[in-house]
């Protein structure tokens, strides 16, 4: 049983938008292990999992401010947090932050200057005080999914990030979503639209985080629209409690020689699904796809992909790694469509494993549907454990077996790491590794 949230703002629109996501969840239901892209993740935990609706911001700032594990504001008093105190990644902070609590906006706890109020702010706010502008990126995909439909029937508030033609921020956008403790299983569905017109580029940071281990349903979709010559890095970071649940799904879009770059870091949550799809819409178009997770005990993380080449002369590149402990399990299914008359395209899939028990376990699909024949193509999968002789050579030259593995671990999550041009969040992210 989902809880619903009461939308803050009515409009004829969206209102019919939600109507037909509503019907649309109604015909699929919740999908089940006999569904093709769900056959290795079962949600029945959700399904049958009874969720109320999630604290008010409000309520949830005052558990904050009280200080619940620890100090969390600006010993001003002021209603602020500082930004490395945030529940975030030690270390990272940034000048533009929007931050939410249960879904939704918190502005005393946000760094928004006036400028930055023209690109970014509350879904809540821009749908009250300027609708036109962002109705034709919203909801414009349509329900694939049954979690997406859920999602824009019942969404009440999330971030917009909207670069006017040759917009360039200097500082990351971080988007910052908090799950407070609660005595029952909560939902929220967080909407996330970005849109970069002709031009214009932005780092934008969206990070999920949780203060303790109540159970918390997060259903996230992310619109993401890029004009020509546009260009976004994109960081997900997913970092819950261990008793979360978080399904997402991110749909971009690209226009002529834009460039989007993903990196998805997971290792938070029960269970975890992350749908990303790409469309590129027009020449000269190129994305990238990154991504790591690192799950132990009963863990769950599922990462499906898509990368459709519609137009010729796209490029694409995806590399998802994960490390796998205790009796983890990791699903990855990357699929590539190169379109008739897509020609000159060029794309390379890899996902790789690393398993630290022989209790875990791997589903790996990587697969490609082509339908042109001038194009360069190629992917692959490997599940492997630590090398024995490694290890042999390692403590041959006095280094201890738990260390060695540790250096043959980080050694196999470095590329990652290092892929992150976000010097910050690479920093934070090579401690914590």
């Amino acid at each position: 049983m989902i809880a619903t949230m009461t939308p803050i703002v009515e409009l004829d629109w969206l209102n019919q938008k939600r109507g037909s996501a509503r019907s649309r969840f109604e015909e699929l239901g919740f999908p089940t292990v006999n569904n093709e892209d769900w056959r290795f993740t079962d949600v029945s935990p959700i399904a049958r999992t009874v969720f109320a609706a999630a604290s008010s911001a409000g309520r949830a700032e005052r558990f904050l401010t009280a200080g619940a594990g620890g100090p969390l504001l600006d010993a001003s008093g002021a209603d602020y947090f500082k930004a490395e105190r945030l529940p975030g990644l030690p270390g990272f902070s940034s000048g533009l932050q929007l931050v939410f609590i249960n879904g939704r906006y918190a502005p005393h706890l946000s760094q928004l200057t006036e400028s930055d109020q023209a690109c970014a702010g509350s879904l809540a706010a821009w749908l009250k005080n300027d609708p036109d502008k962002i109705q034709p990126w919203l909801a414009r995909e349509g329900h694939a999914s049954a979690f997406a439909a859920l999602n824009t029937a019942f969404f009440s508030d999330g971030a917009v990030v909207y670069l006017p033609k040759g917009a360039q921020p200097k500082e990351p956008i971080r988007l910052l979503f908090i799950s407070t403790p609660s005595p029952e299983p909560t939902a929220v569905y967080p909407r996330i639209l970005i849109v970069a017109e002709s031009g214009a580029g932005a780092v934008v940071v969206e990070e999920y985080a949780g203060l303790d281990g109540s159970v918390c349903f997060n259903n996230v979709v992310a619109e993401i629209e890029l004009g020509d010559n546009a260009g976004l890095e994109h960081y997900k970071i997913q970092r819950e409690s261990p008793a979360a649940f978080h399904v997402a799904s991110t749909e971009v879009r690209q226009g002529r020689d834009s460039r989007y770059v993903s990196h998805s870091l997971s290792w938070g949550g029960s269970l975890t699904r992350n749908d990303v799809s790409v469309l590129l819409d027009a020449e000269g178009a190129g994305c990238s796809l990154n991504g790591l997770y690192m799950v132990s005990g009963t863990q769950l993380v599922d990462n499906h992909t898509k990368i459709d080449h519609a137009r010729p002369h796209t490029t694409s590149r995806e590399l998802y790694k994960g490390v796998l402990d205790g009796r983890s399990r990791a699903v990855f299914n990357g699929t590539i469509i190169v379109r008739p008359n897509a020609q000159k395209i060029s794309s390379v899939q890899a996902n790789r494993n690393l398993l630290l028990s022989e209790h875990c376990r791997v589903d790996t699909k990587p697969e490609f549907k082509i339908f042109a024949n001038d194009v360069q193509c190629k992917h692959g999968a490997t599940i492997g454990q630590l090398s024995s002789e490694a290890i042999f050579y390692l403590r041959s030259r006095g280094i201890e077996e738990q260390e060695a593995r540790r250096i043959l671990v980080y050694a196999f999550m470095s590329e990652m790491v290092e892929l992150i041009g976000l010097r910050p969040l690479r920093r934070a992210l090579r401690h914590y590794v």
